[in-house]
């Protein structure tokens, strides 16, 4: 029982490591930047390197070493960086490696172990603006066919007509899709709000006191394993350039691009909007051309076919099969809708009565 849990294990961290040369080799040939190529090729030789190792460990085992094959997430993941650019997907590959590792305490140490020395760490700009924008798009459809579907199924439930479904689907779209962007709006635009106060706060700090900044760049340096001389030498060199110096604090410390500072607030907000009313629109529709039961089992298959396709891309990031994923969001939504469905019949019979 023991070995055949091993085996599992190596098996799944050679899919794993596989995936992610495979991914990172395609990733170098669309990265429009030379520094961003080298760095993707990079990754993906210690990537491959690791699936060696885990190959190695196999056949000591006497395990068949099965062929390399590509999955569906990394040719998704392929498909949406040739269209919009490597950056839009790298949040989801950083999640789907950090989703992926089983046994990371394990595995690394076996890795160190054989190759005397630490996996390389992934490189290239990890930017939390526009890349999270394949999250945030599943997440608001998601939100808006979840919340749409109990709405009309609460509806259904109470035995009102045809119109009343839906011009209450209908409402609840556009004031959901209103509410989220809101919510985004707001959320982002405080967030970006709060990081340039930061940012201010910093800036005036380092005019008053440059020497302040240049041994907090080195000590930040030297947490990230440079020698005490090196980290000295690289804080001086950059505290000759305030602009350098203060971009290095606010990376380092707030952890944000200073040009960037989490995306539009407009663009999250017209983003949300759309994607919620996208999400609400599957229950709704079949009400337009189906009546009576037909229209509620239609709403029913329209809801089910939606949340496959968010469960589908829902797995691009959380590492989770896709099957998972979409058995999930059907028995969360199901849920839902049956709680509503049922106060809606009891409410609906009240009010008969």
């Amino acid at each position: 029982m023991k070995q055949r849990r091993k085996v599992r294990r190596y098996l799944a961290n050679l899919r794993i490591e596989r995936d992610n040369a495979a991914l990172y080799s395609r990733l170098a040939e669309l990265a429009d930047d030379h520094r961003l190529e080298r760095a993707y090729e990079r990754i993906a030789r210690a990537e491959q390197h690791n699936a060696e190792f885990w190959e190695s460990q196999l056949t000591l085992l006497g395990v068949t070493i099965p062929p390399p094959r590509e999955r569906l997430r990394v040719r998704v993941l392929v498909w949406l960086a040739a269209r919009f650019g490597t950056e839009f997907v790298m949040p989801s590959v950083v999640r789907l490696e950090h989703a992926d590792h089983v046994e990371p305490s394990v595995d690394r140490k076996e890795l160190r172990n054989h190759f005397g020395a630490p996996p390389i760490h992934r490189e290239g700009r990890h930017g939390s603006g526009s890349g999270n924008t394949l999250r945030a798009a599943v997440l608001g459809a998601n939100d808006g066919l979840v919340s749409n579907v109990s709405l009309v199924m609460g509806m259904a439930g109470a035995a009102t007509n045809d119109h009343a479904v839906l011009l209450a689907g209908f409402a609840g779209l556009v004031a959901g899709a209103g509410s989220m962007a809101l919510g985004e709006w707001l959320s982002v635009n405080s967030s970006r709000e709060f990081y340039q106060a930061q940012i201010t706060a910093r800036a005036e700090r380092l005019a008053v006191a440059p020497e302040d900044g240049a041994r907090s760049i080195e000590t930040v340096y030297r947490e990230k394993g440079v020698d005490a001389e090196s980290a000295r030498l690289l804080a001086q060199q950059l505290s000759t350039t305030p602009r350098a110096a203060l971009d290095t604090l606010v990376r380092e410390d707030l952890g944000v691009d200073p040009a960037d500072l989490g995306g539009s607030a407009y663009g999250a907000a017209i983003s949300s909007f759309c994607m919620f009313a996208l999400g609400a629109t599957f229950p709704v529709v079949p009400y337009l051309f189906l009546s009576g039961r037909e229209a509620m089992l239609g709403s029913i298959g329209a809801t089910v076919c939606g949340l496959a396709l968010i469960g589908i891309s829902t797995s691009l990031f959380t590492g989770r099969s896709i099957v998972f994923s979409i058995m999930r969001q059907l028995v969360i939504t199901a849920a839902a809708a049956s709680i509503t469905y049922l106060v809606g019949h009891a409410l609906g019979g009240v009010m008969a009565g």
